[in-house]
């Protein structure tokens, strides 16, 4: 059991029987009535964000959750198939629990698959920024770079990613996955 005066961002708890991760607290101390923490939580299950209200000393239990460093195998349907390194133990995870990642994982990539209490697969944790390939963009214009012009880019997963004019298929860039934006080119 932690205090919630000890929230800390990226924490996770168990509350209502759902397992949350802090993405905001604040500690509130008003000139009338005892102090409050409001924090902003994300419920790991179902993706969706909740503010909640915590007396100020409140007790909740923490969620041990577990990451585990596994393969992106293949799509089988609307499962997708993920493999343990260190045991070859594969594992199937629904589409709609990863709908976002899906955008950017391709075959054969390292992902970190996170688990409540070893036994519930809540989702895939990405790193913030990965290499992907240019499959489709329009040619670019020479010397058009007075400007900031930017144009759409499709990736080998379909992501469309806003990228300069003299990016050219099949290069390699870097991208953001917290927002799918363009980091760079691929050195």
């Amino acid at each position: 059991m932690i205090s919630t005066n000890d929230f800390k961002t990226g924490q996770t708890i168990v509350h209502e029987g759902n397992i949350y991760s802090v993405i905001e607290f604040m500690h509130v101390k008003p000139g009338k009535g005892g102090a409050f923490v409001r924090t902003k939580l994300r419920n790991l299950r179902t993706g969706s964000v909740t503010d909640y209200t915590f007396n100020a000393g409140t007790k909740v239990e923490r969620a041990q959750i577990d990451k585990n460093m596994m393969q992106y195998l293949y799509a089988d349907g609307d499962k997708h198939i993920f493999m343990n390194n260190d045991s070859y133990e594969q594992i199937e995870i629904p589409a709609q629990q990863i709908e976002y990642e899906l955008k950017f994982l391709t075959e054969g990539m390292s992902a970190e698959v996170m688990f409540y209490n070893n036994t519930e697969i809540l989702g895939v944790s990405l790193p913030d920024k990965i290499v992907m390939e240019v499959k489709e963009t329009v040619p670019g214009v020479k010397g058009d770079t007075k400007t900031n012009a930017m144009k759409d880019a499709i990736m080998q997963t379909g992501l469309l990613v806003k990228v300069p004019m003299f990016i050219e298929e099949g290069e390699k860039i870097i991208v953001n996955t917290t927002d799918g934006s363009y980091v760079s080119r691929d050195k």
